[in-house]
């Protein structure tokens, strides 16, 4: 069996996902990944893998970890590979059975978002709410939360830059008036809207936390509170009126309209059903 002496090039590896213009979260996640491959091979300088070590690893995480962190660990190591050459290399992704109802039963649902941002709003959270309303009716991910300017909102549109590509974000008539009255409320003449008390940006892992407890104090169930899930229900939303994939994959920035059929899964999963109860007709 074929064998290749490897260390662990951190810095070569840096340079190369910068080269790639991931986002510095990924960057890091990436690098904490690839660093749990090499303490699984031991505390060596200079180690000889192979493919047979490689799904050993499989095995292991599939031991020690939950099939989406143990996947995403895989990713960041079928990167690695690519980097020093060894891509013919690279290992599957977990499968997992079922995956789809253990899904469903953590989507968030209009429902679930509705009470949330009530119950933002009881407490006098209005940032809070206004984050929530932002995710849910855009789909932009957490870490573009600061592309929302104050000029940006008066021009209705939002210019993006994230994973190496420009995209621009159009603000629908219901969120902009809201964003709008709290740009008046808080007299802001510039910048980035969702910010500190000492103006900085709003922190994804501060928002996160507020999410949590949030969802605790609303009933909600906590499993189903997290940035990303209010993308999710964007993207569901989107497909149900309009069933365009390609232009919901422009919108959210995917190179990829396969990541697209993820996120509009169970939009996807009643158009279908639809379809089966059209074929029993005519049969």
């Amino acid at each position: 069996m074929k064998m290749k002496k490897v260390v662990f090039e951190k810095e070569g590896f840096i340079e190369y996902l910068k080269e790639r213009e991931v986002s510095d979260s990924t960057l890091r996640k990436y690098l904490t990944d690839v660093g749990t491959f090499f303490r699984y091979l031991g505390d060596v300088k200079e180690i000889r893998i192979t493919k047979e070590i490689l799904l050993n690893y499989k095995k292991w995480l599939i031991c020690k970890y939950a099939v989406s962190s143990a996947n995403s660990m895989i990713v960041a190591l079928n990167q690695y590979l690519i980097y020093i050459g060894c891509a013919h290399w690279k290992i599957r992704r977990i499968k997992e059975q079922n995956r789809t109802n253990q899904r469903i039963d953590k989507e968030m649902k209009k429902e679930d978002y509705t009470m949330l941002v009530k119950r933002a709003k009881e407490e006098g959270k209005e940032q809070l709410a206004l984050i929530i309303d932002t995710l849910a009716f855009t789909g932009i991910r957490i870490s573009e939360l600061r592309y929302f300017s104050v000029e940006s909102v008066r021009h209705n549109m939002v210019k993006i830059y994230n994973k190496g590509k420009y995209r621009y974000v159009l603000i629908p008539d219901h969120l902009r008036k809201k964003l709008m009255c709290y740009i008046i409320k808080h007299r802001m003449k510039g910048g980035m809207i969702f910010i500190t008390k000492n103006g900085g940006a709003k922190d994804r892992s501060n928002i996160w936390r507020e999410l949590k407890q949030l969802a605790r104090r609303a009933g909600v169930m906590e499993e189903k509170v997290f940035p990303h899930n209010f993308r999710h229900l964007f993207a569901r939303m989107f497909y149900r009126a309009t069933k365009n994939l390609v232009q919901l994959a422009d919108i959210l920035g995917h190179s990829s309209i396969e990541v697209t059929r993820i996120y509009a899964a169970d939009g996807i999963e009643e158009q279908r059903k639809s379809m089966e109860k059209v074929a029993s007709l005519i049969e």
